[in-house]
This record gives C-alpha cells, sequence and structure tokens, in this order.
C-alpha cells in the first residue's frame, strides 16, 4: 500500500486540510492518507495547542466517513519534539509492506532544507506538493525560519506537484475568529465545529 502522511497539529482540522487530503486520495496514485497529528512541531510554539487527545478527537470526527482517510497518532508515542525523519523511520519498521510518502504544502519544501535528515527524507520518500498561499503573518514566520524561493527542491526527482485546490484558510485565523466571538460556521465540519464549541475550545 502506498500511503501519503499528511502532517498537521491540525489545531483545529477545518476545510483546507480536508480538501487537500480529499484531493491527494482522489487525483494522486497514493491508496490511502493518514493525517498524523503531532504533538509539537520544533519549528513551532507549543502555547496555542489543543491537548493532544482533544486534536486527535477533531480529526477523528472530521474524516469518519471517508475510508481514504484515516488519523494517525504514531507521534504520541514518540520522542518529543517530533521530527519527520524520526517519524518515518519507525513506520517503515512498523509497517514494512507500506510505500511512505509525504504530502506538504510548497511553502514546507521551501524551508525543507532545515529539516533534519532532509538529505535522507528526499532521497528514500517521495513528496507530494500542493501550492500554498501565504498570509502576511505566515510569510513573516517563513522568512524567519529561512524561506527559500528556490532550494533546487521543486525539480528533485521524487518531489510531485500537484494542482490541488488552494484555500487561504488557516487554524490561526480560525482561533481568532472564535476567540472574537465571529463565526467559523463554514469553515469547519459540523461535527468538529459543534465539539469545539461544546468544550468552548479557544475562546
Amino acid at each position: 500500500m502506498k500511503v501519503g502522511l499528511y502532517f498537521g497539529t491540525y489545531n483545529p482540522i477545518h476545510i483546507g486540510h480536508l480538501v487537500i487530503a480529499n484531493y491527494m486520495a482522489d487525483y494522486t496514485d497514493l491508496d490511502q492518507i493518514w493525517l498524523v497529528v503531532t504533538p509539537q512541531n520544533p519549528l513551532k510554539k507549543k502555547a496555542s495547542l489543543l491537548e493532544d487527545y482533544h486534536r486527535y478527537a477533531l480529526v477523528e470526527i472530521a474524516i469518519e466517513d471517508n475510508d481514504n482517510l484515516r488519523v494517525s497518532d504514531i507521534e504520541f508515542k514518540l520522542p518529543k519534539p517530533s521530527y519527520t525523519a524520526t517519524t518515518l523511520a519507525h513506520l517503515k519498521e512498523k509497517y514494512p509492506a507500506h510505500e511512505f510518502c509525504l504530502i506538504m504544502g510548497e511553502d514546507n519544501l521551501r524551508t525543507l532544507h532545515k529539516w533534519q535528515n532532509h538529505d535522507i527524507i528526499l532521497r528514500d520518500h517521495e513528496i507530494y506538493v500542493y501550492p500554498r498561499v501565504l498570509t502576511i503573518q505566515e510569510q513573516q514566520e517563513a522568512d524567519q525560519l529561512g524561506y527559500k524561493q528556490d532550494n533546487g527542491f521543486m525539480e528533485h526527482e521524487h518531489v510531485h506537484i500537484c494542482d490541488a485546490p488552494v484555500m487561504k484558510v488557516s487554524s490561526s485565523f480560525i482561533r481568532n475568529a472564535i476567540k472574537e466571538g465571529k463565526s467559523v460556521r463554514y469553515l469547519l465540519t459540523d461535527p468538529v465545529h459543534k465539539y469545539i464549541d461544546e468544550m468552548n475550545f479557544y475562546r
């Protein structure tokens, strides 16, 4: 089985994530998409994260009616902070019959040179890249992280550029909107919206 790993903090998971995941399942040669909930991204602050099990639960209820998607808590059991190279090595050992690929936004590909063991990742795994339109804040953060317009990876033999729909929506926008008492009704699935509302998250 060829599995696409779509890593994210999913804080919270929104329709943009789901559109990308479903596109990768339907329009590429990937057999299944695993949404890997990360407990801590070494390049991001943890202060604004919901508890791991809440974010896992949100992903689980968001994709429960789609057989092509599944949620993974594999990184919850690994040392923190979580590094993709470590996770890939662990998955390869646990599921030797599976071929694991990465799914990432174009912005992440352009900072891939900052990742631990990025050369090994590129050598051993295919990467499926979807376009990203960065907000002003995201662009500023990307610049701080060493964002490069051209690090040469776009032309790498293991990199596949996918014409997935571009949605300019982010989890941080949703969190801020909820905090300000604004509606996020159409940015989340109904079950996710209900869970967040009932638990008073992000307020």
